[in-house]
C-alpha cells in the first residue's frame, strides 16, 4: 500500500523486452535499505524491484500492466523520462495522502493546464467507466500523487497543483494530450458498489 505522497523522482535509465518489459530505474533511495521483492510504485503503477545497485533499481512489466497504463504506448516510458516514485507504506508512517493500491485502474488524458497564480489547474477527461467515481474534493491517485479534485463535469475533471507538487514530482513537465495513470479512490469503488448491490 502507499499513501501517494512521492518521496523521489526517478530516471528511467534502460528499457529491454526479456518476454516482458524489463525496465532500470535511477533514484535517490538508500538501496542498502530496499530489498529484493519490495514494492515501489512507479508513476503510480506498483512493481516489484528484482535487481537494485548503489543508485538504481530493475522491475518486470507484465503485458498486462503495459495495457492498463502509460507505460506501454508511442508516448510511453523511454530512456530518461522521470517518474514519480513513492516506497511502500511501513506501519508507523505518516498517512499523509489516502491509501493508494498502486493498481491502476485506467489512463486520464489532460485536457487543459492554466496557471491560476503561483499555482497550477490541470483539467482531465476520464474513461466514461471511471468517470463515476470521481467526485468534487475526493481523492484520485494521478502518475501515484494524491491529489484532491476540485471540479467534475461529466468525464471530465480538474485538479490544482501547487509549486511544491510541481517542484518535487514530473508534474511540472506535464503537457496537454498527456497520458496519466489514473486509480480511483478505493472507497469511492465500494460505495459505487454498495450503491448497485442487488441480493
Amino acid at each position: 500500500m502507499f499513501t501517494g505522497i512521492i518521496t523521489d523522482q526517478g530516471e528511467i535509465l534502460e528499457l529491454d523486452r526479456r518476454g516482458d518489459l524489463h525496465a532500470r530505474i535511477g533514484c535517490n533511495y538508500d538501496m542498502e535499505t530496499v530489498a529484493l521483492g519490495a514494492s515501489i510504485a512507479c508513476d503510480g503503477v506498483c512493481l516489484t524491484v528484482t535487481e537494485k545497485g548503489d543508485d538504481w533499481f530493475s522491475v518486470d512489466i507484465s503485458a498486462e500492466t503495459l495495457g492498463v497504463t502509460n507505460i506501454g504506448g508511442d508516448d510511453g516510458w523511454r530512456a530518461g523520462r522521470r517518474i514519480n516514485l513513492e516506497r511502500a507504506l511501513r506501519v508507523g508512517d505518516e498517512l499523509g495522502g489516502h491509501i493508494v493500491s498502486g493498481h491502476v485502474d485506467g489512463i486520464a488524458r489532460i485536457t487543459d493546464i492554466t496557471d491560476e497564480g503561483a499555482s497550477t489547474r490541470v483539467r482531465f477527461e476520464a474513461p466514461a467507466d471511471l468517470a463515476r467515481f470521481i467526485a468534487p474534493k475526493g481523492s484520485v491517485a494521478l502518475n501515484g500523487t494524491s491529489l484532491t479534485v476540485n471540479e467534475v463535469e461529466g468525464r471530465h475533471f480538474g485538479v490544482n497543483l501547487i509549486p511544491h507538487t510541481q517542484a518535487v514530482t514530473n508534474w511540472g513537465k506535464v503537457q496537454t494530450g498527456d497520458r496519466v495513470n489514473l486509480e480511483i479512490d478505493t472507497l469511492a469503488r465500494y460505495v459505487a458498489r454498495l450503491a448497485d448491490y442487488r441480493p
